[in-house]
């Protein structure tokens, strides 16, 4: 897929079918844009879990934080990353070792991979690059 351009229909269509998103980066830091965002998720109806070592076990936006992707204890649709784009390879490889795979990899702004874009997307994973959901799902949904 080119990731230098996303249809509306695409975001769309994921952000009407996600209902689980895990964000991992999630920040306690009202200051910091992942706090920002997995408030506005959590806000606008998805069940959202923050993945963060650094504070697991503690609440954001009453929903429980955990270390890794690995220890959510549902299926995840969709997974949000607040991590540099040399840090996207360790992403893909948690996600690629999870009993069921998510339906969308979602990078925030200013952060792109394609070699790990197209890892996961030869395993039927979409892929979201350089984009902000927080923004998108305003501007498409209303």
């Amino acid at each position: 897929m080119n990731h230098d351009r996303y249809d509306d229909s695409y975001l769309r269509q994921i952000l009407t079918e996600t209902r689980t998103i895990a964000v991992i980066g999630a920040s306690p830091n009202p200051a910091r844009p992942s706090h920002g965002v997995l408030g506005y998720l959590t806000a606008s109806g998805y069940e959202t879990y923050p993945i963060n070592p650094g504070i697991a076990g503690r609440e954001l936006f009453g929903r429980t934080v955990y270390a890794r992707l690995a220890d959510v204890p549902v299926p995840i649709d969709m997974v949000d990353v607040f991590r540099n784009s040399g840090a996207i390879a360790g992403v893909v490889d948690e996600i690629l070792a999870l009993p069921i795979l998510p339906k969308v990899m979602w990078l925030q702004l200013d952060i792109r991979n394609d070699a790990e874009a197209a890892r996961l997307e030869a395993r039927g994973v979409r892929v979201v690059m350089d984009r902000c959901p927080a923004i998108e799902r305003p501007r498409l949904l209303g």
